[in-house]
């Protein structure tokens, strides 16, 4: 018996003997046993999911709060899909997926997970180097420090690389390693929810307060938003009173809102952690008798975390940013006072520009409503998100506790980028997960290591928004694959769900499916044009090519 198997036994004999005492002491030992979960949420709760809340607090402010709970139930019901399936067969589920499935959506799912890897990897890099720039060495590594821009970037994004690296290769050794590694990202998870906690906290007691009507009400789905402004964006609105700068002002805030909320959505469960979760859990030893410890892993290791996090994240920005013009650009009156030295300078122009190419400043002059809508809409930075925490701890340790943050956030998505990525490859070719050929794939997420040189000149953290949309267009592949896996009767044999409950896992299956391919082929649609529903098709036509000529598997 190997080690993963004896500690498998072990584990089972502890949760059969706190199961005789009670609830209490089972769920108890569910918290000891749990990791899966929370490799999951040390990946969610990654810089892409910070800079998501940060921006839904800005552009929508309270009126998005519900998106991001909404986005990790449907996609932890996908997530739970897959640990059942993978739990109740012990299968691999690339090869189970090939074999019972459709060979297409088996590849589909690896390759797509391979490339959302290697793009996300890119604003974590990024992200990463913002703050350490910005927040934490700025003296030392910054732009304006003696070292230059450039090699600052090279400092930090080498030193970045060396040490996931190196924890990469740690996770992957025998030993201790891999408890150590998930407790590490307890901490680290456990940190990040307590800041921001502390944040809201701050605030509700403060004089101003908190209006925890409109915070309830934010919980409740609101569509809307997906092709209008947030309401709270009315008196800013109103005050332009020309009906086609009215209409451009409009169609701006309304672009930006759904990018920053189809990719809050991706960053809440993309298709790498559809291929993370079932192997974390074949590589600890996990079978049929453990179904009951995921589903506990998952809704506290994954649900509650993110949960907790970006709805804080989220009221801590809005509570300072949203319709609040970015500091030093204008005077009272709307008036531009700030010069091209300004780190905002830049884009507030560039948006002004956009507005007299739209629509002619000759026949139409910019009004100072119009400045101080775009003094608005300029996207933050880390210098400027970090100050979300200045109620808390003052500027100085805000720069710091954000910064630091920001930093265990990223350092532990892309040693997971890095991981899954192993994973693919010796899936996909075969090679045992324990071997060179591993550590070897891991290096396919070190792309991110270009991130920081080729987004040069704009927000660090925007950069987690382009990346973030072009990656949910992936997640329907693994949905539909999983939906597939959970009514195949050669897969799962008797344990396939039957009656009330197969009824009950179709219909959540379904909404979850159903609303995100809807959402990926309209953003598709969006940003590509046909050439996006082009790709889409010959996907789904391979698909059904193949589902026809493959040989049905029988379960025996």
């Amino acid at each position: 018996m190997n080690d993963s198997n004896q500690r498998a036994e072990i584990e089972k004999q502890a949760i059969l003997q706190a199961r005789q005492k009670g609830r209490g002491a089972l769920l108890g030992t569910y918290f000891r046993l749990s990791g899966p979960g929370w490799l999951q949420s040390a990946l969610t709760l990654g810089g892409g999911s910070l800079a998501s809340s940060l921006y839904l607090g800005v552009l929508g402010g309270l009126t998005l709060l519900w998106l991001q709970p909404l986005a990790i139930m449907l996609g932890i019901i996908m997530l739970g899909a897959i640990g059942y399936v993978t739990l109740s067969t012990g299968e691999r589920p690339f090869d189970a997926i090939r074999k019972h499935v459709n060979p297409v959506l088996a590849w589909g799912w690896a390759a797509a997970t391979l490339l959302a890897n290697m793009v996300w990897s890119l604003p974590q890099y990024a992200l990463a180097t913002g703050v350490v720039q910005q927040n934490l060495l700025p003296n030392l590594l910054g732009a304006d420090s003696a070292m230059g821009d450039f090699y600052g970037k090279v400092i930090v994004v080498s030193g970045i690389f060396i040490s996931t690296t190196a924890v990469t290769l740690f996770y992957g050794g025998n030993g201790p390693g891999v408890r150590i590694y998930e407790f590490v990202l307890k901490i680290v998870v456990a940190v990040i929810v307590a800041c921001f906690l502390g944040v809201v906290i701050k605030l509700s007691l403060s004089g101003k307060g908190m209006d925890w009507g409109r915070i309830v009400w934010g919980f409740v789905p609101n569509f809307s938003t997906l092709w209008k402004p947030a309401y709270s964006f009315a008196p800013l609105l109103e005050s332009i009173t020309d009906e086609r700068a009215h209409d451009f002002w409009t169609n701006v805030i309304v672009q930006q809102q759904q990018n920053v909320m189809i990719a809050a959505a991706a960053n809440a469960v993309g298709i790498n952690m559809t291929f993370l979760l079932p192997y974390s859990m074949l590589s600890r030893g996990w079978n049929k008798d453990f179904r009951g410890l995921a589903f506990f892993d998952l809704s506290t290791g994954t649900l509650i975390p993110f949960v907790l996090a970006t709805s804080c994240v989220l009221l801590a920005s809005a509570s300072q940013f949203h319709t609040v013009p970015a500091e030093g650009l204008l005077d009272d009156t709307g008036q531009v006072i700030a010069d091209a030295g300004h780190p905002k300078y830049g884009q507030f122009t560039a948006l002004l520009d956009t507005r007299s190419q739209t629509l002619s400043e000759d026949a139409i002059p910019i009004t100072s409503a119009e400045r101080i809508m775009a003094a608005t809409l300029v996207k933050r930075d880390a210098a400027d998100l970090a100050k979300s925490l200045s109620p808390l701890t003052g500027d100085t340790i805000a720069n710091w506790v954000f910064g630091c943050g920001v930093i265990g956030m990223t350092l532990s998505s892309i040693t997971l980028l890095m991981l899954i990525s192993g994973f693919v490859i010796c899936e996909t070719f075969g090679f045992p997960h324990n071997g060179w050929q591993h550590r070897v794939g891991t290096l396919c997420a070190a792309t991110g290591i270009l991130g920081p040189f080729f987004w040069t000149g704009k927000t660090v953290f925007w950069l987690a928004v382009p990346t973030s949309v072009f990656n949910y267009v992936l997640l329907p592949i693994a949905y539909l694959t999983f939906f597939a896996m959970m009514n195949s009767k050669s897969l799962l044999g008797e344990y396939r769900p039957s009656g009330a409950k197969r009824v009950l896992w179709n219909t959540l299956m379904g909404i979850a499916t159903t609303i995100t391919t809807l959402g990926a082929v309209w953003m598709a649609y969006n940003k590509a044009q046909w050439y996006g529903i082009g790709a889409i098709a010959i996907f789904v036509l391979l698909t059904i090519i193949a589902q026809v000529f493959r040989k049905p598997k029988v379960n025996s």
